[in-house]
This record gives C-alpha cells, sequence and structure tokens, in this order.
C-alpha cells in the first residue's frame, strides 16, 4: 500500500511537472509571436528612432535595465507584447557588452503610476544621477497636461520640476497597439540642460508622501502596514 501511494504521488508530482514545462513553453513561444508581430507590424521600426533618440545623444550607452509595472504576460496579450519590446530594446542596446558599475540606467515603466515616476526621480535627484537615465513609461508632459497645475506640483513635484530639464521623444501610435503603448514617451535628461536649471530646484528633497492625493494609483508604506504587508511601491 505504502509503496503504491508513493508511486501514486509521483506521478503526479511529474504531471504537474510536465504540465509546468508545457505551460512554460507555452508563454515562451506566445512572447516569441508577439515580437515577430512587433517587428512585421513595422511599429518596432517606426520606434527606432524614439528609442535611439537618447543613445545618439548620451556618450554613456545604458548598461542596466530595470523593469517595473509588466503585467501577466502569460494571459495578457498587451503584457506580452511590452515585454516584447523590451526585450527587442535590450536587443539594440547591446547590454550583454558593458558593465554595470556606475552605469547609465534605462527604466522601463510602461503605463506605471504617475506616483512611480515621482519617487524614481526623488531618489536619484541629483543632475549627475539623473542624466546617466533613460525613462520609457508615460508621457512627464502629458501627465502635466492631465493635472491641473497645483494638483501636478503638490502631488508630483519632482516631474514637475524635472520638466524643464527632460528631453521626451513619443512613441509612435499604431491601431493594433493603441491600449498597448498609448501615451508612451522615452525621457533622457541632458546634464546641461539640467545644469541650466534654478539652484533652489535642487535644494527640496523631501521624500513624497502623496497623503493629499485622491488619485494614488500606488499603496503608500503607511497603507501597506495597515491593510497590505506585502504590497509596497516605494
Amino acid at each position: 500500500m505504502a509503496a503504491a501511494g508513493a508511486w501514486r504521488a509521483a506521478g503526479r508530482r511529474r504531471r504537474r511537472r510536465e504540465a509546468a514545462e508545457e505551460e512554460e513553453g507555452a508563454v515562451l513561444r506566445r512572447v516569441r509571436e508577439a515580437r515577430d508581430d512587433l517587428l512585421s507590424s513595422g511599429f518596432w521600426a517606426a520606434s527606432a528612432g524614439a528609442v535611439r533618440a537618447p543613445l545618439s545623444a548620451s556618450a554613456e550607452l545604458p548598461a542596466r535595465c530595470v523593469c517595473y509595472g509588466l503585467g501577466r504576460f502569460g494571459g495578457c496579450p498587451a503584457a506580452r507584447h511590452q515585454l516584447a519590446f523590451l526585450l527587442l530594446l535590450l536587443e539594440e542596446l547591446g547590454e550583454g557588452k558593458h558593465g554595470i558599475e556606475g552605469s547609465a540606467t534605462l527604466f522601463y515603466m510602461v503605463h506605471c503610476g504617475k506616483a512611480l515616476y515621482n519617487n524614481l526621480l526623488w531618489r536619484n535627484w541629483s543632475a549627475g544621477a539623473l542624466s546617466k537615465m533613460v525613462i520609457i513609461g508615460n508621457s512627464f508632459k502629458g501627465i502635466e497636461e492631465r493635472l491641473l497645475s497645483r494638483i501636478f506640483e503638490r502631488d508630483y513635484s519632482y516631474i514637475a520640476k524635472v520638466l524643464k530639464g527632460t528631453e521626451e521623444v513619443a512613441l509612435p501610435t499604431h491601431p493594433r497597439y493603441l491600449d498597448t503603448f498609448n501615451d508612451t514617451s522615452v525621457h533622457w535628461f541632458p546634464l546641461q540642460k539640467l545644469k541650466e536649471l534654478s539652484p533652489e530646484v535642487w535644494d527640496f528633497v523631501e521624500e513624497p508622501t502623496y497623503h493629499e492625493c485622491d488619485d494614488l494609483e500606488i499603496i503608500r508604506k503607511d497603507q501597506a502596514d495597515e491593510h497590505h504587508p506585502a504590497a509596497v511601491e516605494s
């Protein structure tokens, strides 16, 4: 009886492993199909100019990539296309050819919450650090246009302060990817433009709290401590 039970348990484990391997293979196949779709549709070729703009303007190519906000690409077509775009972008950068210590960094943050962009800027709030960053995500100009000035400057002050030191190029629109890459831009921060900002811009470096923000799209630390201790964006 014990031997038979062990045999059945081993069989269940084997079937679960095989099912997991089959699902993994299916996900990889769908990601490859999304990559091919971006290439055959012409979207990647049309986006290449926006992607290459900060690369041609900088003496230092990004050698690291940090990705925030990517959805469940196993079951979400939009997330798969966003992942496929990132993989094409990494191919364009040839990242494997560069060291990472102290190097420029690409942040891939398509459709993340406004506070996450603001937090990222705050955490790297110096001309030297910002000049080594490229952010692909929601248009900073679009965020400014959609918010009242007082709310924009109060809740997302670091985005507001860095706008004049930002270069931004929008990804092209494509009927097939309206929900996938809408309002997405490439942002970078040329050192010379940052140096032209008022010195007072760099003086205030208080951590954002968003206590007065009505449409916060991330969970604050104090909220996480109360309700969701494992789900913190900072």
